[in-house]
């Protein structure tokens, strides 16, 4: 349930302030909620899974004008994961 509110909420990306949009769906449900689960699922195809649907919902826009091997502030506990 908590991608799918992901997922709704950067629907809002266009309409709503990219700020709002990014601080809500970054900061506060991925950051604070969907990242702990992450971390608490057993590494495996399921967590590959559940982080293949969050970058999947993520606006391509967001990382047009990033230099090559950065990303967003609101994404470097989500990239340190997908390191490990």
């Amino acid at each position: 349930s908590l991608m799918q509110l992901l997922s709704n909420v950067l629907l809002w990306d266009g309409i709503v302030q990219e700020d709002t949009v990014r601080d809500l769906g970054l900061s506060k449900l991925l950051n604070r909620y969907l990242l702990l689960n992450l971390l608490n699922t057993p590494l495996g195809p399921d967590n590959i899974e559940k982080c293949t649907k969050v970058v999947a919902c993520l606006p391509e826009r967001w990382f047009q004008d990033l230099r090559s091997g950065s990303t967003l502030p609101e994404l470097l506990n989500f990239c340190q994961h997908l390191l490990q």
